[in-house]
């Protein structure tokens, strides 16, 4: 039987793409190789939207090479970055285009699926999963490579995202993800985003929804609404902000105001006030002034995020702001990221510490040296010493200690 080996750059909704390919191919007879050496077959499931992981694709080609493998090249890749690998990989092959691998493989035939995200995933974990809703993205923000990797959005049917979800719960899972490059713009049929979660929520069983990654302008009332009624909904939310400056925001193509911005996070606290707030943003876009990345500082620390995903500016082939001069300097550019994380630990320590001596539910995932680290339902990370049994299972822990990433607990 033949073996296979996959490598996945990216993010989480790259991740769930791999399980797919795995459940593949499986299904046509290969079987998980115990190394890249052992491999008949090498995958790697790229992403054109940062170039530091094409960067590292690029410098791991000659190893790869070294195996003697049939590779394939998939994923979110730019057309640009898919002509610079055709002579590096024997097959290159668009994600949606997944149900033609068998084929390409000049193996045996295969169900045709023309949506690949019919294809049943090779879940990793036996207690969270991933579950993506939609696909693709009508935005198009001038920095971002997505639309043009991923295409216009396309939802999934309630019917195939329900059952899906069923299907884990009745498996035990604890924890489901649900994903989209623009989760809450999910439209199918009469359904929204909100009455999707609402029916999600009403699925017998003990769990917990999240999901990622959601636009400010997509955020309606009846959104806020359902999160704060619904018991399987978190209490978590990344709420991309990506500048603190509207001027910045709008050369962005992103559709919303700073004021717009703090009005809907004022309204989410209100409504929702356990709520856990992390965010994206992006420090030295083509033209941001000193005074204008200052805006920014200001607006992490008036919000006081609990938890930000920082990247510096990289210029993306087929994107608008491509053509934009990119000005600002690797040290400057690292000098700001800094700036903005030492904000982010001052009010992420402020914020971690009105959990001391409270009792709160975690599901840990992982066990090392006599500790168990988890998650708690508001998406805190919390250490504390457990049997490595309890792995997959809602526990009941006492913090005992606050950190600007974590807390730390003793089991109840």
């Amino acid at each position: 039987m033949k073996k296979y080996w996959i490598i996945t750059y990216g993010c989480q909704r790259n991740k769930n793409d791999s399980e797919r390919i795995a459940s593949l191919l499986e299904k046509i007879s290969y079987k998980p190789a115990i190394s890249i050496k052992k491999a008949d077959l090498l995958l790697i499931n790229a992403c054109s939207v940062r170039q530091s992981a094409i960067d590292r694709i690029w410098g791991q080609i000659k190893n790869f090479k070294k195996t003697k493998t049939k590779t394939i090249l998939t994923g979110c890749v730019l057309k640009k970055d898919k002509r610079k690998f055709s002579k590096e990989f024997d097959i290159i092959l668009d994600i949606k285009e997944l149900s033609k691998l068998p084929e390409k493989l000049k193996t045996k035939s295969f169900k045709n699926y023309s949506d690949y995200l019919k294809i049943e995933p090779k879940y990793h974990s036996n207690f969270c999963a991933h579950v993506p809703i939609m696909t693709g993205c009508n935005n198009f923000c001038t920095y971002c490579a997505v639309p043009y990797t991923r295409g216009k959005e396309i939802s999934r049917p309630t019917k195939e995202i329900l059952e899906e979800i069923k299907k884990l719960i009745k498996k035990d899972y604890k924890e489901i993800w649900l994903l989209g490059e623009n989760v809450n713009s999910f439209k199918s049929g009469i359904t929204n985003f909100a009455k999707l979660l609402k029916m999600i929520n009403k699925i017998q069983g003990k769990f917990w929804i999240r999901f990622m990654s959601p636009h400010p302008k997509d955020f309606s009332d009846e959104l806020i609404k359902v999160m704060s009624e619904s018991e399987k909904i978190t209490p978590y939310l990344n709420l991309p902000i990506q500048s603190g400056d509207n001027q910045i925001l709008k050369k962005m193509n992103r559709p919303y105001t700073i004021d717009n911005y703090k009005k809907l996070v004022k309204k989410i606290r209100k409504k929702i006030p356990r709520i856990t707030l992390s965010t994206d943003v992006i420090v030295g876009f083509p033209g941001e002034t000193k005074k204008q990345f200052e805006n920014t500082a200001k607006l992490f620390k008036e919000i006081k995020f609990d938890m930000a995903y920082i990247s510096q500016y990289s210029p993306r082939p087929e994107s608008v702001a491509y053509k934009f001069e990119d000005n600002i300097s690797h040290f400057e550019k690292e000098k700001r990221e800094y700036i903005l994380n030492e904000i982010l630990k001052k009010t992420a320590l402020e914020n971690n510490k009105k959990y001391i001596e409270k009792i709160i539910e975690v599901l840990p995932r992982e066990f090392k040296k006599g500790f168990l680290t988890g998650k708690s339902e508001s998406y805190k990370t919390v250490k504390f010493e457990g049997d490595k049994k309890l792995i997959g299972n809602f526990v009941k822990v006492k913090i005992i200690k606050a950190l600007p990433w974590g807390l730390k607990g003793k089991l109840k």
